[in-house]
């Protein structure tokens, strides 16, 4: 072989960094959500949670930059939490079909109790391990 044979070939390809500053974990979780104008909850899903935002599902578009209140429920042991987050939403799906009825969001946390972002901090905790 000769010294040109054995230098290694380069390689192409795309890589996917991941751009997000906490971890994401997958959830299954109920949440209430609010439209600022609004004081009546409407019922919506969370799909994934991390220390900054969700990705939710709800029965209505949301529009990007808009603002919502979100009461999130989950159980850490044997005791049931809440938690209550003021979030803008940072990207909607755009579904071409005008009979579809379950929207997906992604929230990112603006305003968040320090109370409540403990309470996050354990739930979380309790998922990564």
């Amino acid at each position: 072989m000769t010294k040109e044979e054995k230098k290694p070939k380069p390689r192409y390809g795309t890589v996917n960094f991941e751009k997000r500053k906490h971890p994401r974990f997958s959830v299954d979780l109920p949440v209430e959500y609010y439209r600022i104008d609004s004081s009546i909850g409407q019922p919506g899903k969370a799909l994934n949670i991390s220390e900054g935002g969700l990705l939710l599902h709800f029965p209505e578009q949301m529009d990007m930059g808009q603002y919502i209140r979100l009461k999130l429920f989950f159980s850490l042991g044997s005791e049931l939490n809440t938690i209550e987050v003021l979030a803008e939403v940072a990207w909607v799906d755009i579904h071409l079909d005008k009979g579809w009825r379950d929207f997906r969001c992604g929230v990112n946390f603006i305003d968040v109790s320090p109370e409540d972002m403990t309470k996050l901090k354990n739930f979380l905790g309790s998922l990564s391990g």
